[in-house]
């Protein structure tokens, strides 16, 4: 029973996540929801040269925002900034080469973006599947150190900014998510997930799931559509902080039966493993 029961909710899951899925939940949608203004708040995207980072970036950038741009990739980068600016005719987009992957490097963009700029919204969205043990020249495993401990330093070294401004919001890990949410109540913390979307990162990192599902991928723009309504909607912030969203609305973070659950204590670890491991990075930045 106990594995029937997982096999329906997987299938039923893998179905939610598919254009599907995005189909039949926007029925719900209000439009009105991210038919805002955002002018002269600032908003920062990783990971923003292609994919659900490109399409969230330039739907900021057709309401008016000024928006950020963290790349890694400098030419793709480029490309990805001129074809926002032509589109939107938002010449308020500004470019920031910086390797997630490399937590000198964030540290070193994050002093400097402090003195330079202010920041309204932190959309952590680059991340990486990389399917063979790879190291970065820091000697780190790259998926962690991408996915989790370049997200933690991003945020914890701007959130000094963040905690300036108004309506400030923050959207990452869901562990990290959580346990942020708790320590700071000023800022609007969240987590979401894309769906099965049609973009490079699923295409290259995972080609035979890529084959089987292509008809069934949502498209970009469907996947980045729960990270805009996060990012400018007012409807967003009425619910409470630290919560996990499919298609604007809060779900459970484990499916049932799936035994993914972490004692706290494991939780409180994980946040003091990583301050441990981003202040190690810090004192040996040049320059901070």
């Amino acid at each position: 029973m106990s594995w029937y029961r997982n096999t329906v909710w997987f299938v039923k899951g893998l179905r939610e996540y598919t254009r599907g899925g995005y189909e039949s939940a926007s029925r719900r949608f209000n439009p009105a929801d991210v038919e805002v203004d955002v002018a002269g708040r600032s908003f920062l995207v990783t990971g923003a040269n292609s994919g659900i980072g490109k399409d969230t970036a330039k739907e900021i950038a057709r309401r008016g925002g000024t928006v950020h741009l963290v790349c890694r990739n400098k030419e793709r980068a480029e490309v990805a900034k001129e074809e926002i600016v032509t589109e939107t005719g938002n010449q308020n987009i500004f470019l920031h080469i910086v390797d997630i992957s490399n937590p000198k490097e964030i540290w070193k963009f994050a002093e400097k973006f402090q003195n330079e700029h202010k920041l309204n919204v932190l959309i952590n969205n680059a991340g990486c599947m990389v399917n063979n043990r790879e190291l970065t020249e820091d000697g780190l495993e790259k998926n962690f150190a991408t996915n989790t401990l370049g997200t933690y330093i991003m945020t914890t070294a701007l959130m000094p900014l963040l905690e300036k401004a108004a309506d400030a919001r923050v959207r990452q890990q869901v562990v990290l998510t959580e346990q942020w949410a708790k320590t700071y109540r000023n800022i609007h913390f969240s987590v979401m997930h894309p769906g099965w979307a049609d973009t490079p990162a699923v295409r290259s990192s995972m080609p035979d799931f890529y084959e089987r599902m292509k008809n069934s991928l949502r498209t970009e723009a469907q996947g980045a559509d729960t990270v805009l309504w996060l990012a400018v909607s007012p409807e967003a912030t009425k619910l409470p902080s630290g919560l996990f969203f499919q298609d604007r609305q809060p779900v459970p973070t484990h499916l049932p039966l799936a035994y993914t659950h972490s004692p706290p204590e494991d939780e409180e670890k994980l946040m003091e493993m990583l301050e441990e491991f981003s202040q190690k990075f810090k004192s040996v930045s040049p320059g901070i």
